[in-house]
């Protein structure tokens, strides 16, 4: 749930703070009081287009910063993990953008710089925004299938994953398929050039990281005078003479004679002296043991050198080393086996493909069995939503179409659309095609209480979609607000009052002046402002006491009914 949301020099709005609550809230005031700039504020937050003529006159830029609470089985603590967004559920989800003067935007994940892209993808998980005129996916035709697999995912989930896994598998078949039957007369000439390089690469007879190895060798065998010099002479400095160890043997000899009468203090330095002779005297042996080691071949020098000049020559060509020599080789040897075997190849992936298409068109057809019986289920819920809407006698269906073999896609091989006939005598039409703008209010409402079980948005958000109804058809609306925030939090914005006695929380939305400047503030309404509220929306201008009266009556009846629905349904 959307829990607190800051809205700083946005519009007309200088600074304001909302403090949300769990169900149905309400956002009510005079025409042009600034309503919509709330509605604005979250359509930022959920990744919409900004422009610096939301920014308030006079500030360097609008800041929105919303903080969610959002459960840890959300499908949003995915979406974050796989942008690399930190998050933890145990903790709010708080998004910020920033607009400035300038146009620009910035957005920020719990304090993460994200681009617009990634805001909208979470965002459009956290708030659905619905204005009686938008044009959003459950009116697009192309949308509708996904919103079907969505209400019946436990049935048909299990079966596009099979039929998405043969689709692919044709997909990559049919794929290399038109690239071999693409093959052309340039690629033929090239086998003469593939041969020559297979033939090249093949005959040196390369080791992976030989050029490495044989280049530390070459190293060696080209100072092996001076390590042999150097070797010897530390050998005999450490061995020989009166310097090196028979000097500190005879020290060590001393010292232990002298550490029998005072062995507090010199029994000690007498066993380091003698530890220090041992660790020389075997660091002498292993100096001889390497100086003799050592090996003098002006042959083997040359061989190498002649090895990686090969080598030098062939990554000229192919790679930058051995390995990437090795991977080109056999990526030109798959190619020409691919063209000297081109018809044989290619009547075996015809074959495949035959049998994948066979296997795709089962799937699909399993496919399409489970979302008709899946429809009917859905159409049958939305007329029984709509009933509810009083819309009795509009008809809800679910057509389904066979599409070309040639556009069947991942989604399946089924056109999708949802039809509606609001009136008796009326053909199916699409639901774009609604006219009546009190319709269109309620089967999107409708649409909205099937769809709120399934597509796990937490925040919905009506604005004005009660344009064009009132009396029985707007308490309806207001009815079916209510019992949907039980299972999601609802913001509506409504100049109706038969809908705002049924909020949960009340805000009014007014304007201010200070003779210099307008300022737009919101007011959380406690029980008696809200009665003054609903009465100026019941008489406009002027409340008088039967307003006010009205105003009450209408509330302890909205209680009443609130407390049914709570009783039928669980609450948030």
């Amino acid at each position: 749930m959307l829990q607190e949301l800051s809205i700083r020099h946005l519009a007309v709005i200088e600074q304001v703070e909302l403090h949300c609550k769990n169900g149905f809230h309400v956002l009510t005031g005079e025409t042009g009081a600034g309503k919509s700039i709330i509605i604005d504020a979250l359509g930022l937050i959920a990744g919409g287009r900004s422009s610096s003529d939301l920014v308030r006159y006079g500030s360097d830029k609008a800041t929105i910063e919303a903080s969610f609470q959002v459960g840890s089985d959300h499908p949003v603590w995915t979406i974050l993990s796989r942008l690399g967004i930190e998050g933890d559920a145990e903790e709010h989800l708080i998004i910020r953008r920033e607009i400035t003067a300038q146009g620009k935007s910035a957005s920020r994940i719990n304090g993460q710089m994200i681009n617009l892209a990634m805001l909208k993808e979470v965002g459009e998980c956290l708030v659905n925004i619905h204005g009686q005129h938008e044009h959003q996916s459950l009116f697009k035709v192309e949308e509708h299938v996904r919103w079907l697999d969505l209400f019946g995912d436990a049935q048909i989930g299990p079966v596009k994953k099979a039929y998405q896994a043969a689709y692919d598998e044709y997909q990559s078949i049919r794929k290399q398929v038109r690239e071999l039957q693409e093959t052309s007369k340039q690629a033929l000439q090239m086998m003469d050039l593939y041969r020559f390089q297979v033939e090249e690469i093949r005959s040196a007879k390369l080791k992976p990281g030989e050029d490495e190895q044989l280049t530390e060798e070459r190293r060696k065998l080209s100072s092996a005078e001076k390590l042999f010099q150097n070797a010897a002479d530390a050998y005999d400095l450490l061995y020989g003479g009166s310097k090196g160890l028979d000097a500190i043997g005879r020290a060590a000899q001393k010292l232990q004679d002298i550490a029998a009468i005072d062995p507090a203090k010199l029994q000690p330095l007498a066993e380091q002296v003698q530890n220090a002779f041992y660790q020389l005297e075997d660091a002498a042996y292993q100096m001889r043991d390497y100086r003799d080691e050592i090996e003098f071949n002006p042959a083997r020098l040359d061989f190498i050198e002649q090895r990686l000049d090969l080598i030098s020559s062939l990554r000229r060509k192919y790679g930058e080393n051995v390995a990437d020599i090795l991977a080109h080789v056999e990526k030109i040897e798959q190619e020409l086996d691919l063209i000297e075997n081109k018809d044989e190849k290619l009547q075996q992936l015809q074959q495949q493909e035959e049998a994948a298409i066979r296997e795709l068109h089962q799937r699909a057809k399993k496919l399409t069995d489970q979302r008709r019986l899946v429809a009917e289920r859905l159409a049958s819920e939305i007329v029984t939503e709509l009933r509810e809407l009083h819309m009795e006698r509009t008809q809800f269906k679910v057509q389904m179409d066979a599409l070309d073999v040639h556009k069947m896609s991942r989604d399946g091989a089924d056109q999708v659309e949802f039809l509606i006939s609001a009136n008796p005598g009326e053909p199916m039409r699409s639901l774009s095609r609604i006219a009546s703008g009190g319709e269109i209010s309620r089967v999107m409402l409708a649409l909205k209480s099937i769809f709120a079980r399934v597509d796990r948005i937490p925040v919905l958000v009506f604005d004005e979609v009660d344009t064009g109804v009132s009396g029985r058809a707007a308490q309806a609306i207001a009815e079916k607000m209510s019992k949907l925030s039980r299972g999601c939090q609802v913001f509506s914005i409504t100049h109706l009052p038969q809908v705002a006695c049924m909020a949960d929380v009340h805000y009014r939305i007014h304007k201010m002046t200070d003779g210099e400047r307008t300022y737009t503030n919101i007011d959380d309404l406690s029980d008696g402002e809200r009665i003054h509220e609903l009465a100026r929306m019941l008489g406009g201008v002027e409340v008088t006491d039967k307003t006010l009266q009205h105003a009450q009556e209408m509330i302890t009846l909205a209680n009443d009914k609130k407390a049914s629905i709570g009783a039928a349904l669980p609450k948030l």
